[in-house]
């Protein structure tokens, strides 16, 4: 909001894993008019009982949503760029398997190149090499040090 002025009518994509930060993103996007388009691996997909909630909502805000598997296919038309770690606390023991499958997840300049014109870039730190390339996360269109000190202040 701070960045582009409001919320309604963007764009974000998510790409990674289905985690506790997507959920986040899936049961607040539509009711602020976002449109919200998610990309993880084959069994790595958000919780049902929160893309079922999120589908209701979508409907209901006049939303879109969208499920796949294809990063690209996500961050088509994206003005915002998500990713979170795909290796969460109590996950170590599958770091290998899940390296491993989310191979080509990677958000890099390739990754933007069908996002909007105004594409910016947010993660929510501590950042991995393997879910975000230096040349985005260190751009002028990452914001992820402004979202850290904004989360400050709700602290």
């Amino acid at each position: 909001q701070e960045h582009y002025g409001g919320l309604n009518g963007l764009t974000v994509t998510w790409i990674g894993d289905g985690n506790n930060v997507l959920h986040s993103i899936m049961t607040s996007a539509a009711k602020l008019g976002m449109h919200l388009r998610i990309a993880t691996p084959k069994g790595f997909e958000p919780d049902l009982r929160i893309t079922k909630v999120s589908k209701q909502d979508s409907n209901k805000y006049g939303t879109k949503l969208l499920l796949t598997t294809d990063p690209l296919e996500a961050a088509d038309g994206a003005n915002v760029l998500v990713t979170d770690t795909w290796i969460s606390m109590g996950q170590e023991e599958e770091k290998k398997e899940r390296l491993r499958a989310f191979q080509g997840y990677q958000i890099t300049m390739q990754t933007t190149k069908s996002a909007a014109s105004n594409w910016t870039f947010l993660h929510c730190l501590p950042r991995k090499p393997e879910e975000v390339d230096d040349e985005v996360f260190y751009s002028p269109r990452s914001l992820v040090f402004q979202e850290a000190e904004n989360r400050k202040w709700t602290i």
